[in-house]
């Protein structure tokens, strides 16, 4: 239960404070692009099974690859890419604290 708390409370509440902290006047749109994060998911179904809780997502999955958090890093520099990368950057963050538990 705490595995699951820690994880999707990472995947929720810290781009909700993100967007509350350091982009106030436009918060619900900042939210819901670091949100957007969550899409990177979609290559769980190039595994079988689908969903396994005991597997660690970080360079299991093509977009959850160390390559890939390479481009997410570099998303966060460019302005106009920030919000992107902070969400791209949080679900990976997430996914790191749901296999610290493992």
């Amino acid at each position: 239960m705490l595995q699951f708390i820690a994880h999707y409370g990472c995947h929720v509440l810290l781009p909700f404070a993100v967007a509350l902290i350091w982009y106030k006047p436009l918060w619900i749109k900042a939210y819901l692009i670091m949100l957007a994060g969550f899409l990177i998911d979609i290559d769980h179904v190039l595994a079988t099974p689908i969903f396994s809780p005991g597997r660690c997502s970080i360079n299991f999955h093509p977009l959850h690859s160390y390559y890939a958090i390479v481009l997410y890093v570099l998303l966060l520099f460019p302005k106009k890419t920030r919000l992107i990368g902070l969400g791209l950057a949080i679900h990976i963050i997430a996914d790191l604290v749901d296999c610290s538990f493992m």
